[in-house]
């Protein structure tokens, strides 16, 4: 690759998004789109996803916060995958999204709450595919 803070980024972005998915989206990057893939994979991945002070668990909690109040579903809905990979749990996912009905108004909750439940049943389909292997 091209650099240790990408290195760090780029497998700390496959951790929590999933391999391929995150291939797919480096390679898919062109002339116009790669230098800001290749930001976000150094700085949010690897500087700030890469700081041991918060462990990524907690990093995907508060990003469900954070993306539910800010209505970015597509990236919630990736969000949501990587928390379940990080070990958060579904109910810690609806309790989540029940603060922010409360602290970020009950129309994001909802919309939350109806991007979460696509990625929850993507995610599990995707456990049992596995499981069937």
């Amino acid at each position: 690759m091209e650099n240790k803070m990408f290195d760090k980024g780029f497998e700390n972005r496959k951790k929590v998004l999933g391999a391929g998915h995150v291939e797919r989206s480096w390679a898919a990057a062109d002339d116009f789109n790669r230098p800001i893939q290749k930001l976000v994979t150094e700085y949010c991945w690897g500087e700030v996803w890469g700081d041991e002070a918060i462990p990524h668990k907690i990093r995907s909690m508060l990003n469900i916060a954070m993306l539910s109040v800010m209505n970015r579903g597509h990236e919630l809905k990736l969000h949501v995958r990587g928390a379940l990979r990080n070990g958060v749990t579904t109910d810690e996912i609806q309790a989540i999204l029940m603060q922010v009905a409360i602290y970020g108004g009950v129309p994001a909750s909802l919309e939350a709450f109806r991007i979460a439940s696509e990625a929850i049943k993507a995610h599990e389909a995707e456990g049992a595919a596995a499981a069937g292997d």
